[in-house]
This record gives C-alpha cells, structure tokens and sequence, in this order.
C-alpha cells in the first residue's frame, strides 16, 4: 500500500494582495501594551505600532488588525497572518453570532472588546480579508518582525516616545 502523503498546496500570494503580520504583547495583563503591523505589498513594507498605557494583550492583538487595514488607502485583497486564535476565531467563526445575538456570546454575557470587534468588522467590509493563524514565536519572519514591533511599541511608550492610542 501506497503510503505517500501530500501536503495541501497554499495558494501564492498574489503580487496585487496586501500581506499583513500583526502581533499584540503586553507587560503583564493587563499592564502595558504594544501592538505592531508588518505591511506588505510587492517590493513595498511598511511598519505600524502602538502603545497603550494599561491595556490587555487580547486589545493589542485586535488593534493590530485593525490599523494595519485602517492604514490602506483603497479596497484591496489582503492576507492578515496573526499568531492570534483569539483574533482569527472571532472575526472568521464568532462574530457572526455575536451579531445575530445583539453582542452576546453564547453564555448570554456580553461579548468583551465589543466596541473593537465593531471597528475591526466595519474595515474588513471595505477589503477582500483571508485570515491565517501562523504559530507565535516560530521563526515566521513576518510574525518575528511584528512582535519585535509591539515590544518596541512597549518599550517607546513607557520612555514617553509614543503617543497612547486612544483605544488601548
């Protein structure tokens, strides 16, 4: 018997899609909090982050979606690699029955970070979104360059260099 296995082939990235690594992190948590995007494009990148005094690395995570797509500045077909379950879970299977359940979870409590759930879902409306988990801390160059982005983000706001994000 034949025991040769194939591994499912992964499409290619177009060159007209957008690749995105995004990564949270916090100093405790809560505690202070970084986020970091790594943007892709062809032979363009361009790196964002943020920093939020007092935050969760749930947040962190979640904001990093949010302003790598926010920082677009038309529809594009876009790739988002986030090490993430907690994101790519929520956005691809749970939120649409937090809608239909008015933001309630399946327990009936209130869904948590419903108000960057509701950011995060209206800007994936304007783009064509394919969510990939990839594994945290596994030499993925993308997701090593975005976490060294929101521990940059960390370190930068504690010294007084960046700015809080609002939404922290």
């Amino acid at each position: 018997m034949d025991t040769e296995t194939q591994a499912t082939p992964r499409a290619p990235i177009s060159i007209s899609a957008v690749c995105i690594y995004t990564d949270g992190a916090c100093s405790g948590n809560p505690g202070p909090g970084g986020w970091g995007a790594l943007l892709q494009y062809g032979p363009h990148a361009k790196n964002i982050l943020g920093f939020s005094p007092r935050t969760t690395n749930n947040r962190m995570e979640i904001l990093a979606a949010i302003h790598a797509l926010e920082a677009l500045n038309r529809p594009c077909q876009v790739i988002i690699n986030t090490d993430s379950s907690y994101v790519k879970n929520g956005i691809t299977q749970w939120l649409p029955g937090w809608k239909a359940r008015g933001w309630k979870k399946s327990d009936g409590k209130p869904v948590l970070n419903v108000e960057l759930w509701q950011r995060l879902d209206a800007v994936c409306q304007k783009h064509k979104v394919e969510w990939r988990w990839v594994r945290g801390h596994a030499g993925v160059p993308g997701n090593e360059a975005a976490d060294q982005l929101a521990r940059e983000a960390i370190e930068s706001g504690r010294a007084g260099a960046l700015a809080p994000d609002p939404a922290g």
